[in-house]
């Protein structure tokens, strides 16, 4: 498979922190994703994260790979980690992945793992297919466990436990292949 690398596409991954919202502007002046990165090429987010949710995050010029991120029929993946209240056990995990029913139809968990068990909190990380408005935080809600805290990880192979919040730096050549072709997998 050829890939559509081009000079004029730029593919940056950010670290989006609590309280930025995921869009190139905002009608109500909060501060957006694409203020956090270099001005110059006008650059969109590639899916998105709700204001109160933080971490990695795509934006480029490229359609094409957006799309493919993007679109649930590709099957490139997202991880959260999230953090909730209380216990969480395997019936909720199987709850997760089995599906559960929103208001806007059946969610269901790729994938979805205990990390850590409490009492009064647990994590939770959970890998999704799709991204619909804040699917993640309602799916954990819908089996008894409200979200304190919803960070992402992963989208498909691209991870970065370096970047703070706020922080950003440019995908290399093999990120951007190893993102194409994890939506090709299918």
């Amino acid at each position: 498979m050829a890939l559509p690398i081009k000079p004029d596409l730029v593919y940056y991954l950010l670290y989006k922190p609590v309280g930025v919202v995921s869009t190139t502007d905002d009608p109500h002046h909060r501060e957006t994703v694409t203020s956090l990165v270099p001005d110059g090429t006008r650059v969109y987010p590639v899916g998105r994260l709700d204001a109160d949710s933080e971490g990695l995050l795509l934006l480029t010029n490229d359609g094409a790979l957006t799309e493919r991120v993007t679109h649930p029929r590709h099957g490139v993946t997202k991880t959260y980690l999230a953090e909730v209240d209380g216990s969480v056990g395997t019936k909720a995990i199987a709850s997760l992945t089995a599906g559960v029913e929103l208001d806007d139809g059946p969610a269901r968990a790729a994938r979805a793992r205990v990390v850590e068990d409490g009492r009064a909190r647990s994590l939770v990380e959970v890998t999704m297919t799709e991204g619909r408005k804040r699917e993640v935080r309602r799916m954990l809600d819908a089996v008894g466990h409200p979200v304190r805290r919803l960070v992402r990880e992963a989208i498909g192979p691209i991870r970065d436990r370096q970047l703070a919040p706020g922080e950003w730096r440019e995908l290399s050549v093999a990120e951007v292949r190893s993102l194409y072709a994890a939506a090709a997998e299918l």
